[in-house]
């Protein structure tokens, strides 16, 4: 009897169940400070079992069915279900093109922490999109939603674009229309984002920033500074008019 997308990703959140730390569990719930349904494994050995599933399914099955017990997994509720998906999909999300990249987005609205989202939006939406220019699209739209998830997707999806030394006109978009955000959330991604701009291009970035610091949040305006040079960092923060910081969240 052939086994299904369903029975393999059972199987695996199986293992995933019985192979976990209870005492780090406790430390993944006070790291969070809300709840999170979490198995306690170590990223580094949920990263060698994500692998070995990969492989074993891709050389048995093929990449569609990898896609598919993906798929299954980032419907639960447990953290290391989701992450161990994504690591599956990361070493060969160069193979994916549009089915895939409209899989990921929908899997938006699956999100519980930031770190699913971050690991789904950095480890496949965020290469997709740095690969080819036809994604760029996608940000502006995220970022007109209503959702927090979609929002920080917006911002932390051209992250590897910076890093690649590209689609700068975009991100000063995409800063743009997260500038009014209170979510401390979409905040933090968006201050990731401009921190990556920040090393990839110090100078554009000053310049830049110079013109729209006293629209920006302090949180978002501190965290893009964190990697300038002393001197340019005084000149961005020197009589800071910048917005205070969304409060109250973790």
């Amino acid at each position: 009897m052939k086994k299904t997308p369903a029975y393999i990703a059972k199987h695996i959140c199986t293992v995933i169940k019985n192979g976990g730390s209870a005492p780090h569990t406790e430390d993944v719930q006070r790291f969070f400070k809300h709840e999170v349904q979490s198995r306690g494994w170590y990223t580094g050995e949920l990263r060698k079992v994500a692998v070995r599933f990969r492989r074993t399914i891709v050389a048995e099955n093929g990449v569609p069915f990898l896609l598919q017990v993906a798929d299954q997994l980032f419907r639960g509720e447990i953290l290391e279900e989701k992450l161990l998906a994504v690591v599956m999909l990361q070493g060969i999300v160069g193979e994916f093109g549009k089915v895939e990249f409209k899989l990921f987005e929908r899997w938006l609205d699956r999100i519980s922490t930031w770190a699913d989202h971050d690991a789904l939006v950095h480890y496949l939406i965020g290469p997709m999109i740095a690969a080819d220019a036809a994604y760029l699209s996608r940000p502006p739209r995220w970022a007109k939603a209503h959702k927090r998830w979609h929002q920080r997707a917006a911002a932390v999806g051209l992250i590897h674009s910076t890093r690649q030394h590209k689609n700068f006109g975009d991100i000063q978009r995409i800063t743009e229309m997260l500038l009014t955000s209170d979510d401390d959330m979409v905040q933090k991604g968006l201050g990731w984002l401009l921190r990556e701009v920040a090393k990839a291009n110090p100078k554009q970035t000053v310049d830049y920033l110079m013109t729209i610091r006293g629209r920006m949040p302090r949180l978002v305006l501190r965290t893009a500074c964190e990697t300038l040079p002393a001197a340019a960092r005084a000149r961005v923060l020197a009589r800071n008019q910048a917005k205070p910081a969304a409060a109250g969240r973790i």
